[in-house]
């Protein structure tokens, strides 16, 4: 899950990116976003941005080369050609996703949400969010930076969807 935008064809999620290429045949290395990471070779087509445009890509193949998750785009023959893809966002259609189960979001829908503490204060706008192993990690900007930590019901009070607010039980000391 990650920063929503919009398409050519409506609304799209970032999954991953991509890195720098892999070998000499057109290989790019792949940043997933998904859980599991291999998810990511699930959807199709994916979107790939450039200077803020979104073009849709198919992949002749994909894998893992150790730990890596590696990629090959159609038409794409050797590694010069691979560059053009290098550090770039993927994406898909949001009707792509399946819809979350109730208590459960996607990242692309808590970003720019107001976090507000259980007193009625407000911290500030999820920015970014960040996975850590044990939780993930709400990034709020607001008269200072604050990290918060992803944990429903101690600390993530109620996601309010359909007003954009997180309320939280947390202080800033």
């Amino acid at each position: 899950m990650a920063p929503a935008a919009k398409g050519s064809n409506g609304e799209v999620v970032v999954i991953g990116k991509t890195g720098g290429v892999h070998g000499v045949k057109g290989w790019l290395k792949i940043f997933s976003y998904t859980a599991p990471k291999e998810n990511i070779f699930s959807y199709k087509p994916w979107l790939i941005e450039k200077e803020g445009l979104w073009a849709e890509v198919e992949f002749a193949g994909s894998g893992k080369s150790g730990k890596t998750q590696v990629v090959k785009f159609e038409n794409v023959e050797d590694r010069e050609a691979a560059r053009q893809f290098v550090n770039r966002r993927i994406a898909v259609y949001r009707t792509q996703l399946p819809e979350p189960a109730p208590g459960e979001y996607y990242w692309a829908d808590l970003l720019q949400m107001d976090v507000m503490t259980m007193a009625g204060n407000r911290l500030g706008k999820v920015v970014d969010i960040r996975e850590t192993g044990a939780n993930d990690v709400l990034i709020v900007e607001g008269e200072s930076r604050c990290l918060i930590p992803f944990v429903k019901d101690e600390i993530i009070k109620q996601v309010d969807m359909d007003n954009g607010v997180i309320k939280v039980e947390w202080q800033w000391d």
